[in-house]
């Protein structure tokens, strides 16, 4: 599911939802290469690429960039992140804002793990978290499984200049490493709006677009509109008018 053909519906939905905070707003979609055929840090390069892309667009002016990602693509979010605040200039080059969805924040850890609820498991994922790192070792990266960073001045200095937005449903697999992941955040300085859906399940936003009704359809992306504009651009005005 990680192509942007399945993607599609929602980032529509989000591009209509920000118009009423942009005058020209847009979405760029990385579409990167999946396991078991491409390993890291093939996917890790891929997003740096991107973003460079990104960033040109925007005449280098990385405060206008909000980074987003579900499930492994938040992943891969905190991966880049980690991974730019390690370059020369880092605080000029990170974005300003991050909406992060149901992140996969450790890529094998325990506190992964089964609810009657989820569709996903703690097993397949460990499979395909082994399958990217491709060595055992690498699983202790941080660039690899952002979770193993333990590093409160690495965090300070990845996080995006306005903070960030991580939403999860309460029964989800990972739900325990996404409260450990708000919790280091804010533990080093990092402003963190986060919503726990009581009762929902993984990338909670998203199935609800697919299999929802009415305005619930919406409800979380409409949310994740919003803390975007509130964090991004000159649109803020609108969003407290």
């Amino acid at each position: 599911m990680g192509s942007n053909y399945f993607y599609l519906e929602p980032l529509l939905a989000l591009l209509t939802l920000l118009k009423p905070y942009y005058q020209n707003p847009a979405v760029f979609a990385l579409e990167y290469d999946l396991v078991p055929d491409h390993a890291f840090p093939v996917q890790l390069v891929q997003a740096s690429h991107g973003y460079n892309y990104a960033l040109s667009l925007v005449d280098n002016d990385a405060s206008r960039i909000c980074v987003a990602g579900d499930s492994a693509g938040a992943t891969l979010i905190l991966s880049l992140l980690l991974y730019i605040a390690k370059e020369p200039g880092s605080m000029e080059r990170k974005p300003g804002y991050a909406t992060l969805i149901s992140p996969w924040v450790s890529l094998v850890s325990p506190n992964n793990k089964d609810t009657p609820s989820d569709f996903l498991n703690a097993e397949s994922l460990h499979l395909y978290g082994s399958q990217y790192a491709h060595k055992k070792q690498l699983l202790l990266d941080p660039l690899v499984s952002p979770g193993q960073c333990r590093y409160l001045d690495w965090w300070y200095r990845a996080a995006p200049s306005n903070g960030m937005y991580v939403t999860f449903g309460s029964e989800e697999v990972l739900a325990p490493e996404a409260r450990q992941l708000v919790f280091r955040l804010r533990k080093a300085g990092v402003g963190v709006i986060v919503r726990e859906e009581p009762g929902l399940i993984h990338a909670w936003v998203i199935a609800r677009l697919f299999l929802g009704n009415g305005d619930e359809r919406t409800k979380g992306m409409s949310e994740l509109a919003k803390m975007v504009a509130l964090n991004i651009g000159p649109s803020r005005s609108k969003v407290f008018g």
